[in-house]
């Protein structure tokens, strides 16, 4: 059974930068089974209700504006798998999450991103699951469960930031700030001692959460893979431009 794993994907220019993220990205690919079939689940694909790609081929959405010209020529065009879509749908239906379906959507960033760095082939099969910030927490670690069967045959990848402010970054590459450190401290003794009521209700129980994250959109797909496991164990633990934390978290 493959564990559902949460990484960090940063800024879009991680492929091209050298960090200790992008090392270990490139090690976890290599560290684990290969799977038939990935779920990716990204911070940047919000709807209102679970959506999945069904495409047979994914296109690569370079959603952002104003990076390097190499960073636009890198394409992560992976199979589709709308079969397994509809299996996922399924599940989700039967355990009351109602799910749509998205044949022309591509995989953006915060979904190719890592799976650049862990599969560069791009020859493994993806379906990209969206995120419904509107819901909240319970409702993404619920998501997680019902997806927890997927894990027989298939990976589930959950991209996110472990801590992201845009506003708070020091593009200089200063130290790391107490607000960031303590807000992470909090969170991963919380996910390993497996607190749900202080996740569930992190924002007004974490030190710096409104800080760490403004909105909800990065840290909402970790919560669908701890809700995919039953034990979390961290991976990885590095923060870039100050502020912006990078760990990775495996729940078994």
């Amino acid at each position: 059974m493959f564990p559902a794993l949460f990484v960090s994907h940063g800024a879009p220019t991680l492929p091209l930068d050298d960090t200790p993220a992008r090392d270990f990205l490139r090690g976890l690919g290599q560290s684990l089974p290969r799977p038939k079939v990935i779920l990716a689940i990204s911070a940047h694909w919000e709807t209102e209700r679970a959506t999945l790609t069904a495409a047979l081929r994914n296109s690569t959405i370079h959603d952002f504006r104003g990076f390097p010209k190499p960073l636009y020529d890198l394409h992560y065009d992976a199979p589709g798998a709308p079969d397994t879509a509809a299996q996922l749908a399924q599940a989700l239906e039967q355990a009351g999450i109602p799910a749509s379906f998205n044949d022309r959507r591509g995989l953006d960033h915060g979904a190719w991103v890592p799976l650049m760095l862990m599969y560069p082939t791009a020859d493994i099969p993806v379906v990209q699951l969206s995120i419904q910030p509107q819901q909240g927490v319970a409702y993404h670690v619920a998501l997680g469960k019902a997806l927890r069967a997927f894990r027989d045959e298939g990976l589930i990848l959950a991209s996110g930031g472990f801590v992201h402010n845009l506003m708070a970054l020091d593009w200089q590459g200063g130290a790391e700030p107490e607000w960031s450190a303590r807000f992470s401290d909090w969170m991963d003794a919380a996910l390993i001692e497996r607190r749900d009521d202080d996740l569930v209700d992190y924002r007004s129980r974490a030190p710096g959460a409104l800080r760490a994250h403004p909105t909800e959109d990065h840290i909402l797909p970790l919560f669908v893979a701890y809700g995919a496991g039953e034990a979390s164990r961290r991976l990885h633990r590095s923060a870039t431009f100050g502020s912006l934390r990078m760990d990775a978290y495996a729940f078994d």
